[in-house]
């Protein structure tokens, strides 16, 4: 008995002495296990309010799809969201949703990549449901909390997994048609008021949500609004019923889900309205309407399960449209968003009124592109900087009185509305047809023949700065001898800066013929054989300095004093005529080609002092 009691007391012992040595210890021979990292759908099946969730992937095949290596982002709904959705849709249970049906529903909730709530933004997100291989988006609004297509709320954000995150969501979200897009983004609010207007004979709600496909142009709100002002109106319910119908069914392509990728240069479709629209991807995607401007696309291939919706900023009209509003240059020129900075500067000039007005204008419209360039170009950071009466005065040079097609223009001078300071005359603007159409040497038309009800509008692509006399002399081949002689490099008067200034100067200009007819006369086989000092002295007899003499100034025998300091004398009785100290007579073909810093007249005789 007391042997083991002993006994007993040692193995007490040997236990304790064990226990204190493995405590010491600083190594554990066996760590806790490691839990497997939870994947999507592990979270969902840890979560009881999401079993239908479950079950849906389950019957839809898509739980290895969720367990797999890509990261996604899940918007997963409640066993309440998913019995509301069977309600709504006749469905007993989930075993009465087809299938490929149900596939597309759950794909519809989820997008490629991890995107916590701090990275989703207010716009749209490709899903992975495919119409035609083309991902459906869907449109996230997170300006208060995040709703998705305006009928599903995140509940509880940022449940993640090892492949990626789970928000949780009240609502199933269904599958989207374009009308969807349009009533949930706010960008498109004043497209959803003019579809829904209550008087049209279209229900164009119902129609747009039926199987299509379509393919939806979707002016934005800014769009209507530069469309109202251009029409005179003051809201959509001032647009008569019949034509509001025909613009909205203008932006409708209907039988065809034309995405961005399937749009060529000059492709042209044919809308719901029955007149085409063409395409333009000449600096960037856009469509030209009935007026002829280009409008452009400013988001592309938002897809939807029945088509697909592109942006664009304004408003497409057709033509029986135009036959009926008929708006002004003012009018265009405000709806079109390629023109605002030339609206801003018609504004900043006071010149709205009168390109509203009852007058025939043509008008060479720049721009916002053309716009920058010119205010880079002369040092100006905003059109603020411009002084107003100088900014008057380039703006009236870019318009002509008179309507002037594309086909009305020749190769030659034209009066503007701009005028040279000291006489008030009309200042001239040089086309050349050579190629195309140029303005002065300097702008081109790129767009022609914009019909309004008081002229045309021709789109230009450099704002056409008001002309010198060398302005004229350069970009008028009429006149590249004289240029050549001007510009020669041994002179001691540089002409082209002298006669580039403020002026006024009056310009009698020689042809090229008469410059070969001197040429000819003196023997000479080209300018280079004339004396420097001699053609020097030449060129200045061709010009009257400090003074815009204009033809109607010209009186028979009428001394004329030049800048080289010898005069001329001018002959009406059969003229006009120039009579030169050498009696040599040259006649006056062409007068009153006006610039901002003198006038040119041009004649068929160099002149000898």
């Amino acid at each position: 008995m007391k042997l083991i009691k002993k006994f007993s007391y040692l193995m007490i012992l040997f236990a304790v002495v064990f226990s204190i040595t493995s405590c010491g210890d600083d190594e554990d021979p066996t760590p806790p296990p490691v839990e497997d990292p939870k994947t999507i759908v592990d979270l969902a099946l840890e979560t009881d309010d999401l079993s239908s969730l479950v079950a849906a992937l389950e019957k839809a095949d898509l739980v290895n799809t969720l367990n797999g290596n890509g990261e996604f982002t899940v918007f997963a709904p409640t066993n309440d969201a998913f019995a509301t959705f069977l309600s709504a849709n006749g469905f007993a249970s989930l075993d009465d949703v087809p299938t490929s049906t149900l596939t597309q529903v759950l794909l519809n909730h989820v997008v490629s990549g991890t995107k916590k709530s701090t990275d989703l933004s207010t716009g749209y997100e490709a899903t992975l449901a495919t119409r035609e291989n083309a991902p459906i988006n869907m449109y996230i609004n997170t300006t208060s909390g995040v709703t998705i297509n305006n009928m599903s709320n995140v509940t509880a954000a940022d449940v993640e997994g090892s492949n990626g995150v789970v928000h949780i969501v009240d609502a199933v979200i269904g599958m989207p048609n374009v009308v969807t897009f349009a009533t949930s983004d706010d960008t498109f609010s004043s497209l959803v008021a003019a579809l829904t207007r209550a008087d049209l004979n279209t229900d164009y709600v119902s129609i747009l949500s039926a199987d299509g496909p379509y393919t939806v142009f979707a002016p934005t709100n800014d769009a209507f609004a530069a469309l109202l002002s251009s029409l005179g109106f003051s809201s959509l319910a001032d647009i008569p019923a019949g034509v509001l119908e025909q613009v909205l069914n203008y932006h409708v392509i209907a039988g065809a889900n034309v995405r961005s990728t399937d749009l060529t240069n000059g492709q042209t479709a044919t809308t719901f309205q029955g007149e085409d629209i063409t395409i333009d991807l000449d600096g960037g995607a856009g469509i030209v309407d009935a007026t002829g401007m280009k409008t452009n696309i400013v988001a592309v291939d938002v897809q939807g399960t029945n088509g697909v919706i592109h942006a664009i900023d304004r408003v497409i009209l057709p033509q029986s449209v135009i036959d009926i509003v008929d708006p002004t240059i003012a009018g265009i020129v405000a709806s079109n968003p390629d023109f605002s900075s030339l609206l801003a500067a018609v504004s900043k000039a006071g010149l709205v009124d009168v390109l509203n007005g009852e007058t025939e204008f043509t008008v060479f419209a720049p721009t916002n592109d053309a716009f920058a360039a010119f205010l880079s170009a002369n040092g100006f950071a905003s059109l603020d900087d411009v002084p107003t009466d100088i900014l008057t005065q380039v703006l009236l040079n870019h318009v002509v009185t008179g309507v002037a097609q594309s086909g009305d223009l020749t190769t030659g001078y034209i009066k503007t509305n701009a005028q040279e300071s000291t006489t008030e005359n009309f200042i001239d603007m040089y086309v050349d047809l050579s190629n195309g159409v140029t303005l002065n040497g300097q702008s081109s038309v790129t767009s022609a023949d914009v019909s309004a009800r008081n002229g045309v509008i021709h789109v230009v692509d450099a704002v056409i700065g008001l002309p010198s006399v060398v302005t004229f002399a350069t970009t008028n081949d009429t006149f590249s001898t004289l240029v050549a002689a001007l510009t020669r490099g041994d002179h001691s008067t540089d002409f082209v800066a002298a006669l580039s200034g403020t002026g006024p100067f009056t310009v009698f200009a020689p042809t090229n013929d008469a410059f070969g007819a001197l040429l000819n006369e003196l023997g000479a086989s080209e300018l280079g054989d004339i004396d420097i000092n001699t053609l020097d002295a030449v060129l200045k007899y061709h010009v009257v300095a400090g003074a815009n003499v204009l033809s109607t100034m010209l009186t028979d025998d009428m001394d004329v004093a030049t800048l080289g300091g010898a005069n001329f004398r001018i002959d009406l009785d059969n003229g006009p005529e120039i009579i030169d100290n050498n009696d040599r007579r040259s006649s006056i073909m062409v007068t009153d080609v006006q610039a901002a810093n003198g006038v040119i007249h041009v004649i068929d005789t160099v002149i000898l002092p």
